[in-house]
Order: structure tokens, then sequence, then C-alpha cells
């Protein structure tokens, strides 16, 4: 019997002292685990939630992300998650590099 691992892709994003290190996982639809928490736990404003969740907007594909941060501010802590999904989905897709580096995101 043979077993098989899910794949993933992982990055690390960074913001001032922030670091967020990332999983990407293909999913039926998009879910978010943020320091063994959900998304919506971890960031509770819709400010934060939407700084993370802008950077789904060009991607048809949907993941599962799993994310451990450490460091900052929560401010901080959204944008270097941004950052890490932004490079794992680059990784995944090269043709994406280019939006995402217009938007900021890189």
């Amino acid at each position: 019997m043979t077993t098989t691992k899910e794949k993933y892709i992982e990055a690390v994003g960074r913001r001032k002292t922030s670091v967020a290190r990332v999983r990407l996982t293909p999913a039926s639809k998009n879910r978010l685990l943020v320091n063994e928490r959900e998304f919506e736990n971890y960031f509770p404003t819709k400010e934060l939630q939407n700084v993370v969740m802008n950077v789904f907007a060009d991607v048809p594909e949907h993941f599962s992300v799993t994310a451990k941060l450490n460091g900052g501010g929560i401010s901080s802590q959204a944008q270097a998650l941004r950052h890490g999904i932004a490079r794992a989905l680059t990784e995944n897709d090269s043709t994406l590099r280019t939006k995402l580096k217009i938007k900021g995101f890189l």
C-alpha cells in the first residue's frame, strides 16, 4: 500500500521585523490558517483581511494556506503574509509575477 503526500509550495514573506512562513496546497476553495487559528480570528478587522486577500484577486485557482507568523505588529504581519503568499503563487505559476509585481505584492 502506498501513501501519497499532498504537494505543497512553501515560501517566506517578510515586512519590517515580521516573518511569515507560508505553505500553499491546492484546494476546492481558499482557506487560511494563521498560527493554527482561523484567518478571521487572527486578523479581526476587514482592512487587515483585505490586505491579505487582495493577493488572490487575479488567481483563478483556489488554495489552502497555512502560515506561521513571528515578530512585528499585526499590520506588518498581514503584509508579510501577503508577501509570502505572493512568492508561493509565483513558484506555482510564473506568469503571475508581473501582475503581482505591478500591484506591489512582491
